[in-house]
């Protein structure tokens, strides 16, 4: 089953299967699937040509991929141009909404570390 160029995994239920596109997360799929009357267990190789129909249709008048993402990146530029607190926060590469940065901003940052022992050199044996 394809919609809108991307294909649904067919060996999922509907349900997790749904998840494959951006914005697009549990709840919302399982809310299509209510919308569309389709049972949320099925798998998509199991549904007819219009329950697939009524789902597409429901699809496609969400915004997801593309749209989505231009529109995220749209707002985070607004906050920039503005020149907020939000915005600026967003241009430096920082915790956007208020998280400690003296420990736990590693993943926002990509300071990601590697671990090691206990920092001292082992001697070698003679």
């Amino acid at each position: 089953m394809r919609i809108v160029g991307i294909t649904v995994p067919e060996e999922k239920q509907l349900w997790v299967g749904l998840t494959v596109f951006y914005g697009v997360g549990y709840s919302t799929a399982r809310r299509i699937l209510h919308e569309a009357k389709v049972e949320a267990m099925k798998k998509p190789k199991d549904i007819s040509s219009d329950e697939e129909n009524r789902i597409r249709k429901i699809i496609e008048s969400m915004k997801i991929e593309g749209e989505l993402k231009r529109e995220k990146m749209a707002n985070i530029k607004r906050l920039k141009d503005i020149k907020s607190y939000r915005g600026a926060r967003h241009a430096k590469g920082l915790p956007a909404r208020g998280q400690r940065t003296k420990t736990n901003s590693r993943t926002v940052r990509g300071n990601v570390r590697k671990t090691m022992g206990s920092g001292r050199r082992k001697v070698d044996k003679k």
